[in-house]
């Protein structure tokens, strides 16, 4: 069930808040896609009992109150472990990031802390310490990663929504191979505070749903500047729940370059049908070159590389305690020069710039999210085209550049695959359009079949 729809049960007294949570529990633990590393039964069950008094006392705090969803175990969580899902980060926090802080004060019941990939280093969600996260589609499949497991949750129907943090791709990438809603926001417009980071300049927070709508209420929620993060912007946030009809007069771009080459058949199909439903709908498709994405990818490598290491520094003396794939990263952070850095910090900004000038002659830029659907649990690489790729490399190709550029970008399954995995949509905006990717990512939802296929466990 969507957000909407379990608000409408609570209210009609249908269900409570206690019966949704003690479901959401025990779908988590008898659940075989290990998508979860913390489940918080005893203070869910509090909250959740909470929630059921205080509406029938009249209190309401909006469409979260008393829905259960889930927190991906970057984000402290006060008296509950966080991990990171590493060894090297596990602790009792004793404050809440702001993000579980406002979810909290909306209504949200949390039932637990998902997996993730190490660290959030990586796109598989495939952890040597606490095992891979499987995908709901196909357990034999990942469910990408960073944010696997906040993913997986939200496609077995677990939670109807599950927050995550994007720094190449990390939101968009479990959205894209899981078959759910999920948004990277632009940088700023959501608190950092309280959250492990990765990339300091390239972290952004985020949620994942069942549905776009879903995402906008927890939109509603989560923005805003927060005094606690610096990089937080006083932008007004607006408002996120308008439904238009069709996308008559938005102006679509389709890239001629770059963004659709190097497919998986199936994906480019998916991809150009929904330029076809959307042209339908009333938008206005406009072929346009976008500037040079394979370039960004490296600044976004190079930024990256740098900050994490910078980041995890103080942990490297515990060498054995890393997966070695993260560890390889991190090592590999240690070659970079603070003249490589400064040069992508100079691109960086050139690109920011041509990106915004794209944006005077489209409203969105409509990409695929990921070249193939999920590979497989273990699988290295990639056979695109008849040419082999790294896995980490080709799933990041679409999305990485946006979290250097900070603008916000929305993703939506847009198909399947004859043997059912979904395939993922991005939709990509100007700084600070998120409630225009969202209005955007309804219409499609509800007019053309880009919507969620939950596998209920």
């Amino acid at each position: 069930m969507t957000i909407r729809q379990i608000a409408e049960a609570l209210r009609q007294r249908r269900v409570s808040s206690l019966e949704l949570t003690r479901d959401a529990i025990g779908a988590a633990r008898r659940q075989e896609l290990n998508a979860f590393i913390t489940i918080c039964e005893d203070a869910a069950l509090a909250s959740a009992r909470e929630r059921d008094g205080e509406l029938a006392r009249g209190v309401d705090r909006g469409p979260l109150h008393g829905v259960p969803i889930a927190h991906k175990d970057l984000f402290l969580t006060r008296g509950v472990r966080t991990t990171g899902g590493s060894r090297v980060v596990d602790f009792i926090p004793d404050r809440d990031a702001a993000v579980v802080e406002r979810l909290a004060a909306a209504g949200a019941v949390t039932i637990g802390k998902t997996n993730m990939h190490e660290l959030a280093y990586g796109i598989t969600s495939a952890n040597p310490h606490y095992g891979p996260v499987r995908n709901p589609h196909d357990p034999a499949r990942v469910a990408g990663g960073s944010s696997g497991g906040s993913g997986a949750a939200v496609a077995a129907g677990i939670v109807p929504l599950a927050t995550g943090s994007d720094t190449g791709g990390s939101i968009r990438i479990p959205a894209s191979f899981c078959g759910v809603a999920g948004l990277k926001p632009t940088y700023g417009r959501v608190s950092r505070f309280g959250s492990l980071p990765l990339g300091f300049s390239l972290d952004h927070m985020g949620p994942l749903g069942a549905s776009v709508d879903d995402l906008a209420i927890a939109m509603s929620a989560i923005a805003g500047r927060d005094p606690r993060d610096d990089s937080t912007a006083a932008t007004p946030v607006p408002h996120y729940h308008s439904e238009p009809s069709d996308l008559a007069g938005l102006r679509i771009g389709l890239p001629r370059n770059y963004y659709l080459e190097k497919l998986a058949v199936e994906t480019g199909l998916a991809v150009r049908r929904a330029f076809q439903a959307a042209a339908a709908l009333g938008a206005r498709i406009v072929e346009t070159d976008v500037p040079d994405i394979a370039a960004l990818n490296t600044v976004g490598r190079v930024l990256l590389l740098a900050e994490a290491t910078t980041v995890l520094r103080p942990h490297l003396h515990r060498r054995s305690e890393f997966g070695a794939d993260v560890l390889a990263l991190l090592d590999q952070g240690s070659l970079i020069t603070a003249v490589e850095y400064l040069d992508a910090q100079r691109l960086r900004r050139e690109m920011v710039s041509r990106f915004q000038k794209l944006f005077e002659s489209i409203d969105v830029l409509f990409t695929p999210a990921t070249p193939t659907p999920a590979p497989e649990v273990g699988q290295k690489d990639l056979e695109i085209a008849g040419e082999i790729h790294d896995v980490r490399l080709a799933s990041t190709r679409f999305v990485r550049g946006i979290n250097v550029l900070g603008f916000p970008a929305l993703c939506l399954p847009c198909g399947y695959t004859e043997t059912g995995l979904p395939i993922g949509l991005q939709i990509v905006g100007p700084p600070w359009a998120e409630a225009r990717l969202l209005e955007t990512g309804r219409v499609l939802e509800r007019r053309a079949g880009c919507a969620a296929r939950i596998v209920t466990v």
